[in-house]
């Protein structure tokens, strides 16, 4: 009788079909991704006068050549280089960069390939599979896949002393690597839902969401070239509040004020440290971010109502937002 080897078995034969479906929905997308994100090399000027290249990467979102990427990756270049992975280079040129949401809009000053669809972020689900394209340490047309890990992830970004938060940022296992910023994260469908940014640490990744926000943030960089914001000049923390006044406005945690900046909005105002936030123009405080949301371009030189508790006395005060001022 001769030896045959055994024939795969219905679980073998259902595990193959879901890794050929995984398979083909990962190259479909490698297929119709890798040809809109560019590699981007960009010169910067270090201290002492030396320049060093940086290395990222920019993806194209409209037919007439402008590109995102993030805007760590451009830092404060006005100009650099775009290669594409059927070989072809141009020159771009900066249209505007926002370090607080670390998103910069560049223009090609050359053709480009068709643009990648932007999808919506708010639409993500944990566990679902996403796609990660990109140039990691510069070996163009990179692809990696994984799943959604988190959501509403927060990632602080700076300018100079001044530190903001992004919010809803999405954490992925997809294999990130410096250069993969400013790549796309990609949907099964193809379509761009966030723009890879940061790198977590042990398998995890950031990517800036494609959300209502960040499409406001783009067209106003498209539009000015860069984003106004408004300031308060204070620093706080989450701090519960007192049991009593829980009870009565239902309100669980303010904003506990632990720096003031000397001369600015919120000293000119009387803020002290130690105050608890509890609202801003009538809503609660209980975070940064809550706070950050209101520091929008169209509060800049207008009246601002604060209420705070100041020891066991509530306390209103009236500050006027300053435009905030990104350092280089």
């Amino acid at each position: 009788m001769a030896d045959t080897l055994p024939g795969p078995d219905r679980a073998t034969e259902d595990g193959s079909e879901a890794l050929d479906a995984y398979s083909r929905i990962v190259t479909t997308v490698a297929a119709a991704v890798t040809p809109r994100i560019a590699a981007l090399q960009v010169a910067r000027r270090g201290r002492g006068g030396w320049f060093s290249t940086a290395l990222g990467s920019a993806v194209v979102f409209t037919d007439d050549g402008f590109l995102l990427t993030n805007a760590h990756v451009v830092g404060h270049a006005d100009a650099g280089t775009l290669a594409f992975g059927d070989g072809t280079t141009a020159p771009f040129h900066t249209i505007g960069a926002d370090p607080f949401s670390d998103l910069a809009v560049l223009r090609a000053d050359g053709p480009t390939p068709p643009p990648v669809r932007l999808g919506e972020a708010t639409a993500l689900r944990v566990g679902q599979l996403v796609v990660a394209v990109g140039n990691p340490l510069g070996l163009a047309g990179t692809v990696t896949a994984g799943v959604v890990s988190a959501l509403g992830r927060s990632l602080p970004t700076r300018s100079g002393s001044a530190v903001r938060i992004v919010d809803d940022v999405i954490q992925t296992d997809a294999a990130l690597n410096p250069g993969n910023s400013g790549g796309a994260l990609t949907t099964a469908t193809g379509e761009v839902v966030g723009i890879t940014t940061a790198v977590a640490g042990n398998g995890l990744g950031l990517a800036v969401p494609i959300n209502a926000t960040t499409r406001r943030i783009i067209a106003t960089l498209l539009a000015d070239g860069r984003i106004r914001r408004a300031y308060l000049g204070l620093a706080g923390v989450p701090a519960p509040l007192p049991p009593a006044l829980r009870r009565r406005t239902g309100q669980q945690t303010g904003l506990r004020i632990v720096e003031v900046v000397p001369r600015d909005p919120a000293d000119r105002a009387g803020l002290r440290e130690g105050d608890l936030l509890l609202t801003a123009a009538g809503e609660p405080m209980s975070s940064a971010q809550a706070l950050q949301r209101l520091m929008r371009a169209d509060a800049i030189g207008r009246p601002l109502p604060l209420t705070v508790l100041r020891g066991d006395a509530l306390v209103d005060v009236i500050a006027v937002p300053t435009e905030l001022r990104t350092e280089d």
